[in-house]
């Protein structure tokens, strides 16, 4: 059993294990206690519980099955019961349900074919050539389940291109900016934050 800030979580050898990226985006979690809340890609759930503890719900969602057991055991440890688990690809669980705050710790480590892996780990870390390959869908997906004024925050790498994910936000009309930062051993991570401003 391990242990970060009272949250006691279980790992899985084909669940990603929370690491700097996870801890940034716990450390700089923007949530309200109003909130209804969305987290893409779960893994172990500890992000869940601790926006759980801050929040009216959370729906956590992640392609790896074995994410969704693991973030299971995690939660009834936690006894965090509002979140709810739904497995599934991105936004695909969701439907057309609208979210205070959306959250996001991305793949976004560029990768070869070569590169990649044949097993449940490989969606975790797998940004696709120039590692943006889920930052994009997800951004582009975000207008359809933010609440006016709603909230998301990302997590990504120096390598994916933060400028770019900025610029799309604001594209999206979110005003975007990066909220934390944290270098690592051949990159910088960091926490974009943007609020939805329907015009």
């Amino acid at each position: 059993m391990l242990e970060y800030n009272g949250i006691y979580y279980q790992t899985h050898p084909n669940v990603y294990k929370p690491a700097e990226d996870t801890f940034i985006l716990l450390e700089n979690l923007q949530i309200k206690r109003r909130d209804t809340v969305l987290e893409i890609g779960t893994g172990t759930g500890i992000i869940a519980i601790k926006a759980s503890k801050k929040s009216r719900m959370v729906v956590a969602t992640d392609i790896n099955p074995y994410a969704i057991k693991c973030a299971t055991k995690n939660i009834i440890i936690n006894k965090s019961y509002n979140i709810e688990l739904r497995q599934g690809n991105l936004f695909e669980p969701v439907e057309d349900e609208k979210f205070n705050l959306i959250l996001f710790n991305a793949p976004y480590l560029p990768t070869t074919d070569d590169e990649k892996t044949n097993d449940d780990l490989n969606a975790a870390w797998d940004g696709g050539v120039d590692g943006r390959m889920l930052i994009d869908h997800f951004i582009d997906g975000l207008p359809l389940y933010s609440n006016p004024e709603g909230r998301v925050q990302i997590v990504q790498s120096s390598l994916s291109d933060v400028n770019m994910t900025l610029k799309k936000l604001e594209e999206l009309n979110f005003q975007a900016s990066v909220t934390a930062r944290k270098k690592a051993f051949f990159e910088e991570i960091v926490v974009i934050t943007g609020i939805f401003k329907q015009y």
